[in-house]
């Protein structure tokens, strides 16, 4: 495996036998995720380890994992509701050019009516 530079180095996934770079996983999580979330994400993961380092393991040291990990659901949480919208979109879109489709071969078979006059 070649390199191609720092943080360039292809990664394997599982199930996937093409190699990864680790930009395009950080493109994904970036469609994703915004940068405030992102941010939320390591300034609670920066405290949780700066609590675990000062105060060890105590209770204080629960009452941040309880934080931290309600920061992570909240995120996730966001994340499940932008894939599920991002699939709504797609199944709208795909919704829409069937109902174009349909009126256009209406329209084909529609003859064009010719005007009668009334004999009245």
């Amino acid at each position: 495996m070649r390199k191609t530079g720092i943080g360039r180095e292809p990664l394997r996934c599982a199930g996937n036998a093409e190699p990864v770079l680790l930009e395009q996983i950080m493109i994904k999580i970036r469609h994703y995720f915004d940068a405030w979330s992102l941010l939320i994400i390591v300034i609670t993961l920066v405290l949780f380890v700066a609590a675990l380092y000062f105060t060890g393991f105590t209770h204080g040291l629960l009452l941040e994992a309880g934080v931290f990990l309600v920061s992570v659901k909240l995120i996730l949480m966001s994340y499940k509701n932008q894939v599920a919208s991002d699939d709504l979109r797609a199944e709208l879109v795909e919704i829409r050019s069937l109902i174009q489709e349909m009126n256009r071969e209406l329209k084909r078979e529609v003859p064009k009516r010719i005007p009668v006059k009334d004999e009245g």
